[in-house]
């Protein structure tokens, strides 16, 4: 996504119930930036936006608030390490694949799955109403 007006950040922001702060707009047009290809941790974020005057408690806030307003989500790959995406057209607000590189932790957005078949006759019933997190691990490009 091209670099997000700050007239268009607003009135998302607002459209969820969410004052337009200027620490909030920084968290949200980060998530929104054409580098955002990968979900990233709170530290990620913080260093991000280290330039700015706002402490990691604010920056936290902000990013549990855009997640419960649905303009973004999380997810953990297993190491215990919140992970923060935006929802929009490039990620809804459902969860797709994550490829996590089990060598240096790098964790990627894979694209959307239409469908997982279990062959299983008993097969669990998140599976089946599509409430599940699927994350492929292995090297990665650099690291293999």
């Amino acid at each position: 996504m091209a670099k997000v007006k700050l007239d268009e950040l607003r009135a998302r922001l607002r459209a969820r119930g969410l004052r337009a702060t200027p620490s909030r707009l920084a968290v949200l047009e980060l998530l929104l930036s054409d580098q955002a290809d990968q979900p990233r941790s709170h530290a990620e974020v913080v260093s991000a936006l280290a330039s700015g005057p706002w402490d990691p408690a604010t920056i936290y806030r902000n990013l549990t608030d855009l997640v419960e307003a649905g303009l973004a989500r999380r997810t953990d790959v297993g190491d215990h390490v919140w992970r923060f995406e935006a929802v929009d057209g490039k990620h809804d607000s459902t969860a797709h694949p994550h490829f996590v590189c089990t060598e240096c932790g790098t964790v990627e957005c894979l694209p959307v799955m239409k469908e997982l078949v279990a062959p299983r006759a008993k097969t669990p019933r998140a599976l089946k109403q599509r409430q599940v997190e699927v994350q492929v691990r292995g090297l990665c490009d650099t690291c293999l």
